[in-house]
């Protein structure tokens, strides 16, 4: 072993063989832990999935205050594992029905596998066995908050499905979409009130797909007093929005023709969601969010124009002339300045993976939950900008 941390080929053999011993239908869950880094606080977790009646394994890095999911096939969960293994953690625990496994990678490489057959497993274990399909169908209801099946009055009327709850085929991604959405919603509930009504604001909604799953969610499912209000420039839509509110009994949904910078609908409000709202309107309703204090803010940016026309720096310039470079560190770094800024007003800050980049490439969500106090950060902010020689909207809305 020439270096550190490589793993040798016949050890690669031998996880590769633990893997496929394992990655099937009766596999409970793999616990990745022991950061090679002990300093970066990560950890990771895999489980199975059956996705439209599809065996994967499904990944949750969590990497500082970022999370990130992805699902693969049996062959490349192999490869996936594999690596982690040899590059980022040094131990897994692996459960199944079949039994119990343990991978401990040491420094220079080498790999030590204990297993246990079911007879001799954890108790959990043997607790948790049982039909594996019945578990997987199990698993698959904790990742759907609306379930397939069990039919939706406005998912059907905005045709994502059947009558009879099936869903449609060409909309199974939005309905993965509004699920994914829902995780986030019901992560911050604690900080929703259950004894006065909640104004929320849903800046840019558009056809409204996830104002609908919020106020079903919400309200229809979970029972806490809200009021929501969808602003959109489509009146078309607006108009449309509003009758299927009445059509459904949403007495506390109602939608409004307006943009974002000059809205003056609400004193107080307690959640502001704002889902690819382009360009600066995502800074209007950042800003717009913070002037009221907020508990929630929810959003998904979209199209960063302003920070990629003004980027400009001579040592960087070798990288920027690639225009495709250039947009996306433009994108990741108005996003960053964003939760930066955040951060000060007294707001406790993530950006996490929305959906799968194979969907869309805007897949990046900024979730902030008011904490109260300020992070000491402005010197570092405004550093950033003078070295991209910046001045981002937010940044002028909220300094």
């Amino acid at each position: 072993m020439e270096k550190d941390g490589l793993m040798e080929a016949k050890d690669q053999e031998r996880l590769k063989g633990l893997w496929e011993e394992y990655l099937d239908e009766s596999l409970l869950q793999i616990i990745f832990s022991s950061p090679r880094d002990r300093g970066s606080g990560r950890r990771a977790k895999a489980r199975p999935l059956l996705l439209g009646g599809r065996l994967v394994f499904q990944l949750e890095e969590q990497v500082g205050n970022q999370a990130f999911h992805k699902n693969f096939p049996r062959a490349e969960a192999c490869i996936a594992f594999t690596r982690l293994m040899g590059e980022v953690f040094g131990r897994c625990e692996l459960q199944s029905q079949k039994g119990w496994a343990q991978v401990l990678a040491g420094k220079k490489g080498t790999i030590t596998i204990k297993k246990k057959g079911p007879s001799q497993a954890p108790v959990r274990i043997q607790e948790t066995a049982g039909d594996s399909r019945r578990r997987l169908s199990h698993n698959r209801r904790k990742a759907y908050l609306l379930e397939e099946g069990n039919p939706v009055p406005f998912l059907v009327d905005l045709g994502v499905m059947t009558k009879e709850g099936r869903i449609v085929h060409a909309k199974y991604d939005k309905f993965r979409q509004i699920n994914r959405f829902l995780e986030f919603i019901q992560d911050i509930l604690p900080h929703l009130s259950r004894d006065r009504e909640n104004t929320i604001i849903d800046f840019g909604c558009g056809k409204s797909y996830l104002t609908f799953a919020m106020y079903y969610f919400l309200k229809e499912q979970k029972g806490y007093p809200i009021q929501i209000i969808g602003l959109d420039l489509k009146e078309e839509v607006i108009r449309h929005c509003n009758d299927l509110a009445r059509r459904y009994g949403y007495d506390r949904l109602c939608f409004y023709h307006g943009d974002i910078a000059s809205f003056q609908g609400a004193s107080q409000v307690d959640m502001v969601v704002t889902l690819h709202a382009c360009d600066t309107a995502t800074d209007y309703a950042l800003a717009k969010a913070v002037g009221w204090g907020a508990k929630v803010i929810l959003s998904v940016p979209c199209c960063q124009h302003q920070w990629n026309q003004q980027m400009e720096n001579e040592l960087m310039q070798p990288i920027l002339q690639y225009g495709l470079l250039k947009e996306r560190l433009a994108a990741l770094y108005t996003d960053g300045i964003r939760a930066e800024l955040l951060e000060h007003f007294g707001y406790r800050t993530q950006i996490l993976e929305f959906i799968d980049m194979e969907h869309t490439p805007k897949n990046l969500l900024i979730r902030a939950v008011k904490q109260g106090a300020r992070k000491d950060n402005l010197s570092q902010i405004q550093e950033i900008l003078d070295f991209w020689r910046v001045e981002p909207e937010l940044a002028k809305l909220l300094l």
